[in-house]
């Protein structure tokens, strides 16, 4: 993925925004269309690469790396790498992200009720 030029539009507003609201900061660090699937399929225990690729559908290989690196560096996912041929790589949670299983819970009981609200019948 390329690097972000520091003086990008983008790059500066979305530190405007995470510097000023910690509503927006939060959605920053697990916004995103994979993220939160991630963290759910994390949610009972360590997994590797592959066995979270298989249950997250449609995840590409890419985006799965991208997304993982992502929740690493905010300290939201700790990656364990094993000394082993051929190399073994596990994924967990931190202590800080499992704080968040209550949220997205709360989250997808309000998705729930939403989406049976707006279904029509």
């Amino acid at each position: 993925m390329a690097k972000i030029k520091e003086n990008s539009t983008n790059n500066l507003n979305r530190k405007y925004i995470i510097t000023d609201c910690n509503l927006t900061y939060s959605i920053c660090m697990v916004g995103g269309r994979w993220k939160l699937l991630i963290l759910c399929n994390l949610e009972n225990g360590k997994l590797r690469f592959g066995e979270l690729r298989s249950k997250i559908c449609n995840i590409t290989e890419r985006m799965l790396t991208l997304h993982l690196r992502e929740l690493e560096n905010d300290g939201i996912v700790k990656r364990t790498v094993y000394a082993e041929v051929p190399p073994k790589v596990e994924y967990e949670l931190t202590d800080i992200g499992r704080e968040l299983i209550p949220i997205w819970e709360q989250l997808s009981n309000w998705g729930e009720k939403h989406r049976a609200m707006t279904r029509p019948e």
